[in-house]
């Protein structure tokens, strides 16, 4: 899917940890959780800000890598969340649900995990169980760790180009 370059849809520290905390209300009726599966990286934050509002203190990682740049690829698991077994009373929580296809794997990893991102895409949009913002499928949102003043290449990009 190519993205419109006037469809970016900036999103500042603020708003996420507003969103974020947003998204910790919502899923407060639906626990008690046993801790939070961060999907790293865009995950990491927002699972941070679910954590502390539920007051979850057990918090692992599922490491999965599908975009390169802006370009979608496979869906590479670098390392699966320990303990979590079938994922039940667990949450995954990601900062975006684009395709999905990160998620279907995620849902063949943890099938019995409450899976909620803060934004949503619609083709992505049915495989998560709880999200806060919904935005086009062409739009390309930049995380405020994508963003300097306008959107930074990673540091270690620069250096191998």
């Amino acid at each position: 899917m190519a993205f419109d370059e006037n469809k970016s849809f900036p999103v500042s520290w603020e708003e996420l940890h507003r969103n974020s905390k947003a998204l910790a209300w919502r899923l407060l009726e639906m626990g008690p959780f046993k801790g939070v599966i961060a999907v790293t990286r865009g995950g990491l934050v927002p699972a941070a800000i679910v954590a502390r509002e539920l007051e979850l203190r057990l918090i692992d990682t599922a490491c999965l890598a599908s975009y390169h740049g802006q370009e979608k690829g496979e869906v590479n698991v670098l390392k699966a969340p320990d303990n979590a077994g079938d994922g039940e009373g667990w949450l995954i929580v990601d900062d975006l649900v684009d395709t999905g296809e990160t998620g279907k794997m995620l849902r063949q990893m943890l099938p019995k995990a409450h899976f909620a991102t803060v934004y949503a895409k619609p083709k992505g949009r049915p495989v998560v169980d709880s999200y806060i913002t919904e935005v086009s499928q062409d739009t390309w949102i930049y995380f405020p760790w994508d963003l300097e003043p306008r959107p930074s290449i990673p540091i270690a990009d620069i250096r191998a180009g």
